[in-house]
């Protein structure tokens, strides 16, 4: 492996909506940075796996739905 092309992983303050700030390891920034995050991972679906229901714009997963009854989706 060739030296000195990877960044540098240290630890960062990770603070998150609700106030609490967790230590985790990053390549963000420097040693002791601080990550303020505007969306809250613990009730956001991309992190929970949400029951959240898509929006059909102009029809298209309706369309989808359509198209592809057949095979058992």
């Amino acid at each position: 492996m060739k030296k000195d092309i990877h960044p540098d992983y240290h630890t960062v303050d990770v603070k998150l909506v609700d106030g609490t700030v967790v230590q985790m390891r990053s390549t963000y920034g420097s040693e002791g940075a601080s990550i303020s995050l505007d969306i809250d991972p613990s009730v956001h679906p991309a992190w929970t796996g949400g029951n959240t229901r898509l929006m059909d714009t102009g029809g298209r997963v309706s369309k989808f739905k359509n198209k592809y009854a057949g095979l058992g989706f």
